[in-house]
C-alpha cells in the first residue's frame, strides 16, 4: 500500500546559490532535467483522479539527474563521503560511482572519505581517506565498504563543525533508517547556522524496507545468495528421512528477502516472516502441518526472517542505534522441531543454516552492480545542483529525489493481503499457521 501524503511533502529542498553552470561534458549530452515534480507517487488511476477532478497535480517526486545550474563551483568543491550501518552488498560501488561521478563529470578532486560512519564525520579517529582514481579504482570487485561503518548517533553540531572546518560543501550519507534521520539531522543544523551545505542520502538497507524506493541496493545480490542457501537447504532435508532443513535469513522488520527468495526457489515448501504471525501448536499450526508433510514428502524446508516469531522468543536489550535485538528465533525453532521430534517419536533430522553474514559482506551481483552505479550519479548531481536533506531513489521505473522526512517516516513491509505475499502462499502452498481448522493446501 502507497502512504498518504501530500503533494507537499514530496518537494525536496534547494539551496538557492546558482553559481555555475553544468559542466558542457552533461549539457551537451542531455537529458538536463528542472524541479517540476512528475514522477508519480501512486500510479494508479484511481489515486490521481481525485486531485485530477479537484484541478490539482497527484502527489509526485521531482526527477533525479543534471541541472542547468549548479549551487557550488566545481573548483571550490570538497566533498565528503560516509557509510554506515551494517554491510551491505554494493556499498563500494556506490563509493566508487560517486568518486567518479565527482572527478570525471564535475571535476572535483578533493573526495574525504569518512572512517567508521558518522563518528568519522564528528572528528573521531582514523582521519579521513582521500579518495580518488587509484584508490577506488578496482574496490568493486571487494565487499564490504573501504570506509568502514558504525552504529549509533553522534553530536549533530559536533559533526556540523567538522564538516565546516574541513569546508565540506557536499556530504553523501550512504546507510539505512538510521543513517537517513542522521543526514536529516546534520542539514537541519547547518541550514540553522546558515552554511551552504548539500546533504544528499542514498539508501542501504539489504532488508528493502525503505518507503519510496521500489529496490535498495544490496537486495537483488542477498536474494540470490538466499536462493542459493535454499538450494542446499533442499539437498540436506532430502537426504536424510523426514529430513527438515531450516534457512534463517535478514529481515528484521520486513520479510521481503525470504519472500523473494522463496518465490525464486520453489523448493521452500514453508516461509515465515514478521508481517505474518504464527502458532506452533494445535490442528493448524506450524508442527501439525509438518508432520502432514513429512508423511507426504519425508522432508521440508522453511526459510524464517530473523524478525518472524519475536513472541516466542526474549529480546535480548538494545544495540548502539536504539535498535531491540532480536531474539534468535532460527535456532528457537530449530530446538523445538527436534523437541517435537523426541516427543512424538518420530524419526527425523533438522538441519539449520544460517547464511547472513556471507550475504551481508560479500561483493555485489550484476544487478546491484549497476543499479549502484546509477544511485552514486545520480546522487552526485542533486548535491552539485544544491538539494539538500534529500536521498535519490527510484520510483515508478524512474531515479527521483525524495526528501527525507517522507522516506523515514515509516518502515516499508510486506502486505498480508498484497500481490507478493499471495504469490508466496501460492507457491508453498503453506496454510495459515493459527489454531483455527487446517487449511492445508498441499
Amino acid at each position: 500500500m502507497v502512504p498518504m501524503l501530500n503533494a507537499d511533502e514530496l518537494v525536496p529542498t534547494r539551496l538557492s546559490r546558482r553559481v555555475a553552470p553544468l559542466p558542457a561534458v552533461l549539457a551537451e549530452n542531455g537529458p538536463v532535467f528542472d524541479d517540476r515534480p512528475n514522477v508519480l507517487a501512486d500510479a494508479s488511476v484511481e489515486a490521481a483522479r481525485t486531485p485530477i477532478e479537484a484541478g490539482e497535480l497527484p502527489p509526485a517526486f521531482v526527477r533525479a539527474g543534471p541541472r542547468a545550474e549548479l549551487a557550488f563551483d566545481p573548483a571550490d568543491v570538497r566533498a565528503g563521503l560516509v557509510t554506515c550501518g551494517g554491510l551491505c552488498p554494493g556499498l563500494n560501488d556506490v563509493i566508487r560511482s560517486i568518486t567518479f561521478s565527482l572527478l570525471y563529470l564535475y571535476g572535483v578532486d578533493q573526495i574525504d572519505g569518512f572512517r567508521y560512519g558518522y563518528a568519522g564525520v564528528a572528528g573521531e579517529d582514523p582521519p579521513p581517506l582521500a579518495l580518488n582514481h587509484d584508490v577506488v579504482d578496482s574496490i568493486h570487485r571487494e565487499g564490504g565498504t573501504l570506509l568502514g561503518s558504525s552504529r549509533g548517533p553522534q553530536d549533530v553540531d559536533r559533526m556540523v563543525d567538522n564538516l565546516v572546518q574541513r569546508k565540506i560543501s557536499i556530504l553523501f550519507c550512504i546507510g539505512g533508517d538510521g543513517t537517513l534521520r542522521g543526514a536529516s539531522a546534520i542539514s537541519a543544523a547547518a541550514a540553522r547556522r546558515g552554511i551552504d551545505l548539500a546533504v544528499v542520502g542514498v539508501p542501504k538497507t539489504i532488508d528493502n524496507d525503505l518507503l519510496w524506493v521500489d529496490r535498495s541496493f544490496g537486495f537483488p545480490t542477498a536474494v540470490e545468495m538466499a536462493t542459493e542457501a535454499i538450494s542446499v537447504a533442499h539437498n540436506e532435508a532430502r537426504g536424510a528421512f523426514n529430513g527438515v532443513s531450516i534457512v534463517k535469513l535478514m529481515g528484521r522488520h520486513s520479510g521481503f528477502i525470504a519472500a523473494h527468495a522463496t518465490l525464486a526457489n520453489p523448493d521452500c515448501n514453508v516461509c515465515l516472516v514478521p508481517e505474518v504471525p504464527f502458532e506452533l501448536d494445535g490442528p493448524s499450526g506450524l508442527l501439525a502441518f509438518l508432520d502432514r508433510r513429512l508423511a507426504r514428502s519425508r522432508h521440508c524446508v522453511i526459510a524464517i526472517a530473523e524478525g518472524a516469531g519475536q513472541g516466542f522468543v526474549a529480546a535480548d536489550g538494545f544495540d548502539e542505534s536504539g535498535n531491540k535485538r532480536l531474539g534468535d528465533v532460527g535456532t528457537f525453532l530449530r530446538d523445538r522441531i527436534t523437541e517435537h521430534f523426541h516427543t512424538t517419536g518420530l524419526p527425523g533430522t533438522v538441519r539449520y543454516i544460517d547464511p547472513s553474514y556471507l550475504v551481508r559482506g560479500g561483493p555485489a551481483n550484476a544487478v546491484d552492480a549497476e543499479f549502484c552505479v546509477s544511485l552514486g550519479q545520480h546522487a552526485v548531481h542533486a548535491g552539485m545542483a544544491g538539494f539538500t536533506d534529500v536521498m535519490v531513489g527510484h520510483w515508478n521505473q524512474r531515479f527521483t529525489i525524495v526528501p527525507l522526512q517522507a522516506a523515514t517516516q515509516r518502515r516499508r513491509q510486506l502486505e498480508p493481503e498484497g500481490p507478493i505475499w499471495q504469490r508466496v502462499v501460492q507457491t508453498t502452498r503453506q496454510p495459515v499457521f493459527t489454531n483455527g481448522p487446517p487449511t492445508d493446501r498441499t
